[in-house]
């Protein structure tokens, strides 16, 4: 570790006994894991709280920064770069609690989420129906393309797949039965400019099934290739192949 930007660091003897330190003093406990295998010098701080994975740290290399990255259902919940040690303690001492990541943010500005990452940590259902808002919204502010708003309405008006997980690739919509990267995309439709056929296709930019003039045609045709053992989605990743 670079003395000239963790001096504090380097004199305690490295990042993990820099925290246990620095928390032991302020009366705050912390108990730290092995960090993230593909993350250099990461360091973890457990958690109790259901779904969430130990808050990751790790320190940059180019000036001094300490980045957090908190997880849950594969998901990244909270990130976010302090350059005190402090910072990090109290946030690691938060994400251990359980507490909620818009109090967390509240009380440490520098901690990122959006609002679909704090939906994730509610469960999978609201991080669906979260996707679905802002695949919405997406629609609304694209009037230019109406046939990319016909296929949100259109998909989102049936049930098998208003409980999927919806991306978007280059406009085409793909249903995943898991709301974590990598997506296990079940189907995907993709509209075209300008009034052409709706192409139905088993994965986001490959493997055609069929064309449709219309987009009900089209949300037919993705149905009854959907598998029947696809229910509602699972958070983070299925792990299923094929």
């Amino acid at each position: 570790m670079n003395s000239e930007f963790y001096p504090d660091v380097v004199e305690a003897g490295g990042l993990a006994a820099a925290l246990e330190q620095l928390a032991a003093g302020l009366g705050i406990p912390l108990i730290l894991v092995p960090g993230r295998k593909e993350i250099a010098d990461s360091i973890g701080i457990a958690t109790t709280a259901p779904g969430r994975e130990p808050l990751t740290v790790f320190p940059r290399t180019d000036t001094r920064g300490f980045q957090v990255i908190g997880r849950a259902g594969e998901v990244d919940i909270v990130t976010g770069e302090a350059r005190e040690l402090g910072d990090v303690v109290e946030a690691g001492a938060a994400w251990a609690a359980g507490t909620p990541v818009p109090r967390m943010r509240a009380a440490l500005p520098f901690l990122l989420f959006d609002q679909l990452a704090e939906a994730h940590e509610r469960g999978p259902e609201a991080a669906v129906a979260a996707q679905w808002d802002r695949l919405k919204e997406k629609a609304a502010d694209t009037p230019t393309f109406p046939e990319f708003g016909r296929l949100v309405e259109a998909a989102y008006e049936q049930p098998r797949l208003r409980e999927l997980f919806p991306f978007t690739s280059h406009w085409t919509v793909a249903f995943s039965s898991c709301t974590g990267r990598p997506y296990h995309d079940e189907v995907a439709i993709a509209p075209q400019y300008g009034g052409g056929p709706y192409i139905v296709l088993r994965h986001p930019n490959t493997g055609m099934i069929g064309e449709t003039p219309t987009v009900e045609e089209a949300v037919a045709l993705a149905l009854a290739h959907l598998p029947e053992s696809v229910g509602p989605a699972v958070a983070g990743f299925t792990g299923r192949s094929g």
